[in-house]
């Protein structure tokens, strides 16, 4: 018996708070509470394994040739996701820019008209969720995702020849449809592939993607700004037509060389590496199964978490949707500033979201504390959206609208809290396809509560945005609470035998396994 199995049963026999002993090769003992040992990370190689329960729940100490391993998977697989996550948000914002680039004088839109493009999009990405649920469990999902990828590039080619609402409507919806594959896919991807310990830092890059996306596409946009009309094609033609042949490109490679599996062949694993691929898989507690599990599914509706995850993801999207799709023209509306000045101005925005994310991700990996660290991002994006409501032009609601994307960190440690504390093939997809049908909603919502009669201040969605971001860090104190009392009653009770992660059990089913707070 090991001594943190030992000091675990002297606890629970006395009337002391109980505390784990963890003891590693290349660290002192340390005493740690309960509640919070099941998402510690040692500062060096010692790692607890906290993903087990009982006995066997011991702490490890990778290995160099694991360590080998892992750097292999990272730069195999993450410069796939970085540009998947840049091109989809520079695609996805598209819109945004060229509102200052000519599509309303082009095309004749009024103000509501393109709130209406803009929420269209997240129509797409609702009606994809239930296909690709069961796509994602049935087929390849790099390959699956590459074809994706490709088709939605050559819809945003396609955009560049609409001449009235009606067409831009039609591309608006079908952009979305094959866009909202993306971030599910990718999810799966790294809850595949990565241990538990290591996701909240990969979780973090796919979020960043996003932000270097913002920054991406708003120095390509502000070059295309200085091209004029050449060949006689208006600069927000050329927009869509120069990200939608990059993204096509990217497509065709990720069909081919997307990793989505441990023992995928571009890693060209040795014998050694595929014993330790067989560890981590036992780890993450993630093996891909091609039947549907509708009980897993259903199980996810009796969890407290399921509903904190949603309307958190739902509250923080509601303003993201709305800034990511007026956020040109409401720069411009903030001071005297060209069309240029407007799209370079978005830059910033995006170093602001790429800065939330790295301080919640390194927040969350040096405390261990996942909720509360997106508690706390959410409340400085909070503190922007309430400069944003109560200031008036100038300087200090520029800060505000930069402050606000801070919603990115809260937002990605959402995503690190179901990839850490969901087990189950089905199930995970279940609440990776939640995640996205909640952040469309979010999404959808906001561009509509920017309303025309309310501009420039549009005082009535920035108190919407408020009570989300406020909704956002209740969410996170109740899911932390809930998943806290769990891990007491487990770890109580430990079982006396490890699970068998072939057998697919879900995190509720598995009673080893210890939730990450």
């Amino acid at each position: 018996m090991t001594k943190a199995h030992e000091l675990q049963q002297q606890n629970h026999n006395s009337n002391e708070k109980p505390v784990i002993l963890i003891e590693t090769k290349h660290t002192e003992n340390k005493a740690l509470d309960r509640d919070s040992s099941a998402s510690l990370e040692s500062s060096h190689d010692g790692v607890l394994d906290t993903e087990k329960g009982n006995g066997f729940r011991e702490p490890f100490v990778k290995s160099e040739a694991e360590k080998k391993l892992v750097r292999k998977i990272v730069f195999t697989l993450m410069p796939f996701v970085c540009w998947i996550l840049m091109l989809q948000f520079a695609d996805k914002a598209a819109l945004s820019v060229s509102a200052v680039l000519g599509i309303y004088q082009d095309v004749h839109l009024t103000g509501s008209q393109f709130s209406w493009l803009g929420s269209m999009f997240f129509i797409g990405h609702l009606v994809c969720q239930p296909i690709n649920n069961i796509m994602l469990q049935k087929v390849p999902v790099g390959r699956y995702l590459g074809f994706c990828i490709f088709i939605w590039g050559f819809i945003m080619i396609g955009t560049a020849y609409c001449n009235n609402f009606s067409q831009l409507m039609a591309v608006r919806f079908f952009l979305g449809l094959f866009e909202g594959t993306a971030m599910p896919s990718v999810y799966l991807i790294i809850n595949t592939v990565f241990r538990r310990s290591e996701q909240t830092t990969m979780y973090g890059a796919v979020t960043m993607g996003s932000g270097f996306g913002s920054v991406f596409g708003a120095l390509v946009a502000y070059g295309i700004s200085q091209m004029g009309n050449q060949l006689g094609v208006t600069m927000w033609r050329w927009n869509h037509i120069i990200f939608g042949a990059m993204t096509s490109l990217l497509g065709l490679l990720c069909f081919f060389f997307l990793l989505d599996s441990p023992t995928h062949w571009v890693l060209r694993l040795t014998e050694e590496e595929k014993k330790i691929c067989e560890e981590r898989t036992k780890d993450n507690a993630v093996v891909r199964h091609q039947k549907l599990k509708w009980g897993q599914m259903l199980e996810s509706f009796t969890e407290v978490r399921y509903y904190c995850i949603n309307l958190a993801v739902m509250g923080l999207n509601m303003q993201n949707g709305a800034l990511q799709v007026f956020s040109a023209q409401f720069i411009k509306q903030l001071g005297d500033f060209t069309p240029g000045e407007s799209i370079l101005l978005k830059a910033p925005a995006g170093t602001a979201s790429l800065v939330g994310v790295f301080i919640a991700t390194m927040l969350a990996r040096h405390t261990g504390q996942i909720c509360l660290s997106g508690a706390l991002m959410s409340t400085l994006s909070l503190v922007g959206c309430i400069i944003l409501a109560t200031t008036e032009q100038g300087p200090a609601k520029l800060s505000g609208f930069y402050i606000s994307w801070f919603l990115t960190g809260g937002y990605s440690l959402l995503i690190t809290t179901i990839g850490n504390n969901v087990s189950g093939y089905s199930k995970k997809i279940f609440y990776n396809g939640s995640f996205v049908v909640f952040y469309t909603l979010g999404n959808f919502i906001g561009p509509l509560v920017m309303l025309e009669r309310e501009a420039p201040k549009y005082t009535g969605a920035m108190i919407g945005f408020c009570i989300g971001n406020a909704v956002a860090i209740v969410s996170y104190i109740v899911m932390r609470f809930s998943m806290a009392r769990e891990n007491k009653r487990r770890l109580a009770n430990p079982p006396e035998k490890e699970t068998d992660v072939t057998l697919d059990l879900t995190d509720a089913q598995d009673k080893n396994f210890i939730y990450k707070l």
